[in-house]
C-alpha cells in the first residue's frame, strides 16, 4: 500500500501543468465568456435598477439601515436617539412644571426603562407597548414632569400596529388613558406630588385625540406597506408570468422549426438510402434537399435563439409569416407532398403575431401531414375576412398509424398559438378517413390617418 501511494505521488510531481488538466477548446471558451457576459448583464441589470428607484422607498431603506448600525441586529441607534431626545425634551419641560416633582435619578432611570424595550419592538412588539404604556404610567403615578415621555408610547404603538398588532396598540393605549384620567380625577389626594388638585376635564380631550392619531398614523403607515408589498409580489408575478410565457412562446417556436425541417430531413433520408444504389442521381437530389432543410432549420432557430440575447435588442431577421408560403410548399413538396393552396378574400397585410401564428399552423399542419398521414397530397385555404383570418389544410389520408418520432405537443402549440389571438382552432379526422386542420385567428388592422389628420 505505502509502494503504491509513493507511486501515485511520484506521478503527480512529475506531472506538469498542462497535464494535470484537458486543454481548453474553443467551446469552453465561448461558455466561459458567455457566463462573463450575463454576470456583466445581471450586474448591470441591477445597477440600472437600483439607479431608478423610487426616492422615497430608496430613502427608507436607508433609513432602517441607519438604524440597525451595521444592518442586520436590533434598531438601537434610533433607540439611542429616542432616549436622548426623551431625556433632554423632559429636563426642559420640568423647567416649566414647577408644581410637578423634580426630575431626579429615579425619574431618569424611569425613563431610561421606558426607552430600553424599544430595543426590541421589531422582534415582541406586543409585550414592549404594553411595557412601555406601564413604565410611562408609573412615571406618571411617580409625580414627574409631563413632556416627550409620550414619545416612547408612540413609536411602541406605532411598531406594534406596523406589525399587524393594532388591538394590542389600542389597549395599551386605552389602558395608558384610562389610568391617567383615574390620576388625574381621583387618585392624585393619595399621589405625589402633595397638594396637586384634580385636572380639568378639558385636557381629556387632546389626550385623546393624541391616542387616535397615533393609532390613525400608525394604521396608515402599515397599510401602505401591505400595499407595496402586495405590488412588489404582484410585479414579480408578472415577470414571472411573462418568462413563462416567452418560455412557452420559444418552445413552440424551436419545435415548430425542428419538427417540420427534422421531418424533411428524415423522409428525404430514407429516400437517399434506398435509391443510394439503383438510383444515384436521386439519392443525391434527397442530400441536396436535406442540404437545404438543415441550412433553413438553422437559420430559423438562430433567429429563435436570437431572443434570448440581452433584453432590448431587436431581433436580426423578420419574423416568418404567410409570405414564406412558397418556401414551406416547396420544402413539403420536396418531402414528396404535393401541396395546393387556395386564397379567397382580400389580401390584407396582418399584424406580425397573427402573421407568424398563421404561418406556424400550416407548417405545423403540413408537418403532421409528411409523418402520420399516408396521403401525398394536401390542400391550403387561406380565407381573408373582416378581422379575421381563416385557414384550413385538408389531406386525404388514411393516417399511417407509425411512430415519426414526434413530441405529441404540435397541437397543442397551434392551439396556443390560436388562444394567445383570441382565436379557436380544430383538428379532427373526417368522416371519409382524412384529416382536418381547421383555424380562426382574429386580428386588429391599424386604419393609416386621413390627409387632414396627418400634420
Amino acid at each position: 500500500m505505502g509502494k503504491e501511494r509513493r507511486r501515485g505521488h511520484e506521478r503527480g510531481q512529475g506531472r506538469g501543468r498542462g497535464d494535470a488538466r484537458p486543454a481548453r477548446g474553443p467551446g469552453e471558451r465561448r461558455a466561459r465568456e458567455h457566463r462573463s457576459h450575463e454576470h456583466r448583464t445581471s450586474e448591470h441589470r441591477t445597477s440600472e435598477h437600483r439607479t431608478h428607484e423610487h426616492p422615497g422607498r430608496a430613502a427608507g431603506r436607508e433609513w432602517g439601515r441607519w438604524q440597525r448600525g451595521d444592518g442586520g441586529g436590533l434598531p438601537w441607534r434610533s433607540t439611542l436617539l429616542i432616549a436622548v431626545v426623551v431625556m433632554a425634551g423632559t429636563g426642559f419641560a420640568a423647567r416649566n412644571q414647577p408644581d410637578r416633582e423634580a426630575l431626579d435619578a429615579l425619574g431618569r432611570a424611569l425613563l431610561l426603562l421606558g426607552a430600553a424595550p424599544l430595543l426590541f419592538r421589531h422582534r415582541w412588539p406586543v409585550p414592549v407597548v404594553f411595557g412601555v404604556a406601564a413604565v410611562t404610567l408609573g412615571y406618571l403615578l411617580a409625580g414627574y414632569p409631563y413632556g416627550p415621555v409620550f414619545v416612547m408610547v408612540a413609536v411602541a404603538c406605532f411598531a406594534a400596529v406596523v406589525h399587524g398588532h393594532r388591538t394590542a396598540a389600542a389597549w395599551a393605549l386605552g389602558l395608558l388613558w384610562a389610568g391617567h384620567l383615574l390620576l388625574s380625577h381621583w387618585l392624585y389626594r393619595w399621589l405625589p406630588p402633595a397638594g396637586d388638585g384634580p385636572a380639568p376635564w378639558g385636557q381629556e380631550l387632546p389626550a385623546a385625540a393624541f391616542a387616535v392619531a397615533v393609532l390613525a398614523a400608525s394604521e396608515t403607515v402599515r397599510v401602505r406597506r401591505e400595499q407595496r408589498a402586495q405590488l412588489r409580489a404582484d410585479r414579480a408575478a408578472a415577470e414571472q408570468r411573462r418568462a413563462d410565457e416567452e418560455r412557452l412562446r420559444i418552445a413552440r417556436e424551436l419545435h415548430d422549426v425542428l419538427a417540420h425541417s427534422i421531418s424533411v430531413i428524415n423522409v428525404q433520408a430514407g429516400v437517399g438510402l434506398a435509391l443510394l444504389d439503383s438510383d444515384p442521381e436521386q439519392a443525391r437530389t434527397a442530400l441536396t434537399t436535406i442540404k437545404a432543410a438543415s441550412k433553413e432549420a438553422l437559420g430559423e432557430v438562430r433567429q429563435v435563439l436570437d431572443t434570448l440575447r440581452t433584453r432590448g435588442d431587436a431581433p436580426r431577421a423578420p419574423a416568418p409569416g404567410l409570405g414564406r408560403l412558397p418556401e414551406l410548399v416547396e420544402q413539403a413538396g420536396a418531402a414528396g407532398l404535393t401541396v395546393t393552396v387556395t386564397t379567397t378574400g382580400p389580401r390584407t397585410d396582418l399584424p406580425p403575431g397573427a402573421d407568424l401564428a398563421a404561418f406556424r399552423i400550416v407548417q405545423e399542419a403540413l408537418t403532421n401531414v409528411v409523418r402520420h398521414s399516408g396521403s401525398r397530397a394536401a390542400r391550403v385555404w387561406i380565407g381573408y375576412g373582416s378581422g379575421h383570418l381563416d385557414l384550413t389544410v385538408d389531406d386525404d389520408g388514411p393516417a399511417t398509424g407509425t411512430e415519426a418520432g414526434g413530441s405529441g405537443n404540435g397541437l397543442a402549440g397551434m392551439r396556443e398559438r390560436a388562444a394567445a389571438l383570441g382565436g379557436t382552432i380544430e383538428a379532427g379526422a373526417r368522416p371519409d378517413g382524412g384529416f382536418r386542420v381547421h383555424a380562426v385567428l382574429p386580428f386588429h388592422q391599424e386604419e393609416p390617418p386621413s390627409p387632414q389628420e396627418t400634420p
